[in-house]
């Protein structure tokens, strides 16, 4: 059974590991990708709600991981495909959470709780055999919005992206036209795949480097990543990207726009129920451009906590209105809030990976 934090119980069959578990429960209405949702670290300590009623139609493969674990705490889906169709296939979805440990929900109205949660707004819950045991599970549990699970699924070390995938940072470099410094709060592995596709190689920094120690190498610019959790929460990380401002050109995505966005004096405040989805419409405001884009976020920028003499919103949401991009003024800092590399979604906005790098070449 499915409890929530307002005492609704929503019963189905189990799914995954035997287990019990708690976390935040948000939903994603993306119809492909559950494996790179899967593993995705801004998933961190949520209990993910697929929208599309069949997942694991085409099992899960070798090759489309984000990160080196399953992220979320659990999974909830209408009907888990047993007999999967595809060429990469290596195992079932209900055998791959088995594997990892992760438990899941079968069987209920994902239709009727996605509603309650766009109605309501996110909200806390668990996962357990019995009503006690999920009771329990909550009870224990940490609010969401209080833990800094950047910390839990930062880099341990740094660590290098070469043309061949994870390297040593002291790895010959072979013949790269770049080098760039990323600060890892949740990175997905397809940024920087996507750079190492354009000639530049990353070097991978944990969440707590120093900025001296990320200027180290001389990097040509600095890619601030994705990540979970509130921002307000990352003080050492808002610190660092502070510094850096002005020393090289700045890359932000996601949680980076929202490091950006602190560092340059403004504010962040959590959605009613987030931006997960592939399908996310934004604007570009310098030439009125619109792109399909993939966004996983439960926190925006407060464009009223912005210093216009320093900030301009350069990119909106359709939907809503919500700042998806800003620049600083006079300094080569510019973030965005969705998702260039996809991984799951539209490739619309894979230019930006090309506009940072002609940046860093200019510079």
């Amino acid at each position: 059974m499915l409890l929530l934090s307002d005492g609704s119980e929503w019963r189905g069959k189990g799914l995954g590991a035997s287990a019990s578990t708690a976390g935040e429960v948000v939903f994603n209405t993306g119809m492909t990708g559950y494996q790179e949702i899967l593993s995705d670290p801004s998933y961190a300590g949520q209990i993910v709600l697929f929208t599309y009623p069949l997942i694991g139609n085409y099992g899960v493969n070798l090759d489309d991981f984000e990160s080196d674990r399953v992220q979320p705490s659990a999974v909830i889906v209408r009907e888990a495909c047993r007999e999967p169709s595809n060429w990469r296939s290596r195992i079932t979805l209900d055998g791959f959470l088995k594997e990892r440990g992760i438990p899941g929900i079968e069987g209920i109205d994902t239709r009727a709780l996605a509603i309650r949660i766009r109605e309501n707004g996110v909200t806390m819950g668990a996962i357990a055999a019995d009503r006690a045991t999920a009771e329990a599970a909550l009870g224990a549990a940490a609010d969401y919005g209080s833990v800094n699970f950047v910390d839990r699924v930062t880099a341990s070390e740094p660590y290098a992206w070469g043309f061949s995938g994870r390297e040593e940072v002291d790895a010959d470099a072979g013949d790269f036209r770049a080098e760039i410094a990323v600060l890892d709060c949740g990175l997905k592995f397809n940024i920087l795949r996507r750079f190492a596709a354009l000639g530049v190689r990353s070097v991978v920094y944990p969440a707590s480097a120093s900025p001296e120690q990320i200027m180290s190498r001389r990097p040509a610019g600095v890619l601030l990543s994705p990540g979970p959790g509130d921002p307000a929460l990352l003080a050492s990380a808002i610190e660092t990207t502070r510094a850096l401002v002005g020393q090289r050109p700045i890359f932000g995505i996601c949680l980076g726009n929202q490091l950006l966005c602190h560092a340059a004096g403004g504010e962040t405040f959590k959605l009613k129920f987030g931006h997960r989805g592939s399908n996310h419409p934004v604007q570009d405001l310098r030439d009125g451009s619109v792109t399909i884009t993939s966004q996983n976020h439960g926190y925006a920028v407060n464009p009223e906590s912005l210093d216009e003499a320093r900030v301009e919103v350069t990119q909106i949401n359709l939907n809503d209105g919500t700042v998806e991009g800003i620049a600083l003024r006079g300094a080569d800092a510019e973030s965005i809030q969705y998702h260039p590399e996809a991984a799951p979604g539209p490739w619309d906005s894979r230019p930006q990976f090309r506009r940072f790098f002609e940046r860093i070449t200019q510079a």
